[in-house]
C-alpha cells in the first residue's frame, strides 16, 4: 500500500470531522426548545433563568459560543452534563464499553455469518437452501430492528426462557471471573444477534451475488481444468473479489450500527451510550447530545477510512486519486 495513500486519507480528517463539529453545533443550536426551561421548569422568574444562561455560557453570541465548544474539544473536554453536573467525557466513557461490546459482536456476527450464509447460498444457486434463505434473507432486512428486537424477546425470552429479558448481567449475580464473563454472554446473545440481523442479511445478499458471478468467470473454470479442488477454488480465487464490495458496505454501515445500538438499547435495557442520548435528548442535554454526536460521527469516518486501507490491501489496484 503506498504511504502517499494513506497519508492523504489522513489528511482529510481534520476537515471532515471540523466540518462535523459545525454541523452538529449548528443543528443542535436550531433545534427548538430551551434547554434552560427544560431544566429549570417553567415557574422560574427572569433572574434565575438568566443566572442559568449565564452559568451554562448560553448567553454568548452563537460564534463565541462554537469557538469556546471547538477550542474545549481540541483539549479533550467535551463540556459538562447540564442535568448530571459531571463532564460529559466522563459519561459517555463509562457508557462507551458496553455499545462497543455490542456494536463489535454485532460487526463481527455480520461478517462472519453473512460471508457463510452467501457463500453457502452461492454454492447452491437456484436449489431451495438458496431460494430460501434468500427469501428469509429479504424478510430480516425489511424488518426494523426495533420490531426484530420486540419478536426474538417475545419468543426467545419470555416464551422459551432462553435468554434473559434485559441488562447486561444478572442483578442478583455475584460472579467474577469466567462466570461474570458467561452472564455478559448470554445477556449479549440476543441484542447483538438483532443489531447484526439486518447487516447479515445485506452481507449474505452481497457476498451471493458477487460470488455467482466469479464461479461462473473464466478464471474459475481454468482453476478447475488444471484439477483445483473445488475448495481451493472456492476460498482461494472465488471469493477474494466477492469481499470487497462487502468490506465497503460494512465500513459504511458503522453508523447504522450505531443508530441501531440506540433501538436496540432502548428495547433490551443495555447500558450503552445509546440509553445515554436518549435520555440526553428528553431532558435537553445539549452536551451530552453533541458529545454523543461527535463521537458517532468520528467513529463512522475512522471506519471508512480503516475501510479504504483494508480495500486498497484487498485490490492493490486501487490508488487515491
Amino acid at each position: 500500500m503506498s504511504w502517499q495513500y494513506l497519508i492523504r486519507r489522513l489528511a482529510q480528517l481534520a476537515p471532515t470531522v471540523a466540518a462535523i463539529l459545525l454541523t452538529g453545533f449548528l443543528l443542535l443550536h436550531l433545534a427548538p426548545g430551551d434547554p434552560v426551561l427544560a431544566l429549570a421548569g417553567e415557574n422560574g422568574d427572569a433572574a434565575y433563568y438568566a443566572a442559568m444562561r449565564e452559568r451554562f455560557g448560553l448567553d454568548q453570541s452563537f460564534v463565541t459560543q462554537l469557538a469556546t465548544y471547538a477550542s474545549n474539544v481540541l483539549r479533550g473536554d467535551l463540556g459538562t452534563s447540564y442535568v448530571q453536573g459531571r463532564p460529559v467525557a466522563q459519561l459517555i466513557a463509562e457508557r462507551l464499553p458496553a455499545t462497543l461490546l455490542l456494536t463489535g459482536s454485532a460487526l463481527l456476527l455480520s461478517s462472519t455469518v453473512g460471508v457463510v450464509i452467501g457463500t453457502f447460498t452461492a454454492t447452491r444457486h437456484g436449489r431451495w437452501p438458496d431460494l430460501g434463505l434468500n427469501a428469509a434473507a429479504l424478510a430480516v432486512y425489511a424488518a426494523p430492528v426495533f420490531l426484530v428486537g420486540q419478536v426474538a424477546i417475545l419468543l426467545l425470552a419470555l416464551r422459551t426462557g432462553w435468554f434473559p429479558v434485559q441488562g447486561m448481567s444478572a442483578a442478583d449475580s455475584d460472579a467474577t471471573g469466567a462466570g461474570k464473563a458467561l452472564d455478559v454472554a448470554h445477556h449479549l446473545a440476543l441484542p447483538a444477534v438483532t443489531l447484526a440481523s439486518q447487516e447479515i442479511a445485506v452481507v449474505a445478499r452481497l457476498t451471493r451475488v458477487g460470488l455467482v458471478d466469479e464461479l461462473d468467470s473464466d478464471y474459475v473454470r481454468t482453476a478447475r481444468a488444471k484439477g483445483v479442488t473445488e475448495r481451493a477454488v472456492l476460498y482461494r480465487h472465488a471469493l477474494r473479489r466477492p469481499l470487497l464490495p462487502v468490506v465497503t458496505v460494512l465500513g459504511g454501515r458503522v453508523g447504522h450500527l450505531f443508530s441501531g445500538a440506540v433501538l436496540v438499547e432502548a428495547v433490551f435495557g443495555w447500558p450503552g451510550i445509546g440509553r445515554l442520548l436518549v435520555s440526553a435528548i428528553q431532558t435537553r442535554d445539549a452536551p451530552v447530545v453533541l458529545g454523543v454526536f461527535l463521537l458517532v460521527a468520528i467513529s463512522v469516518v475512522v471506519a471508512n477510512l480503516v475501510t479504504d486501507i483494508v480495500y486498497v490491501w484487498l485490490d492493490p489496484r486501487v490508488r487515491y486519486r
